[in-house]
């Protein structure tokens, strides 16, 4: 069993940063990656944001978050980080940390309870 539980979410400001946390505990998988879910949008399939090769390091993007996002792991302390720079309004979202075989939302067997940023002025 897996369980992922996210912290570092809040409210910033258009230009921000905000560096997210997820601690995995249990198993460590092939992937761990960040998805994204923006309010009153629960019909919708959350949006891939970054993920990250557990083994080799590569990592991955979600094409608005290139540039701006930096996704990385501490395998000493297993947790995960999600650095993100530059931030704007439209990336207020609950944002969600998982663990799964490859990346993509379908790739992903476990999920943690999510941790909701704000982007407001």
């Amino acid at each position: 069993q897996v369980q992922l539980v996210e912290s570092g979410g809040g409210l910033v400001q258009p230009g921000g940063s905000l560096k997210l946390s997820c601690v995995v505990s249990g198993s460590t998988l092939a992937r761990t990656g960040w998805f994204r879910q923006a309010p009153g949008h629960q019909g919708k399939e959350r949006e891939g944001v970054a993920c990250i090769d557990n083994e080799s390091g590569a990592t991955f993007y979600g094409d608005s978050m290139k540039g701006r996002f930096t996704i990385s792991r501490d395998s000493v302390n297993n947790t995960v980080y999600l650095q993100m720079d530059s931030l704007k309004p439209e990336d207020t979202a609950v944002y969600y940390c998982a663990a799964g075989y490859y990346c993509g939302i379908g790739g992903m067997d476990y999920w943690g309870e999510g941790t909701l940023v704000t982007v407001s002025s």
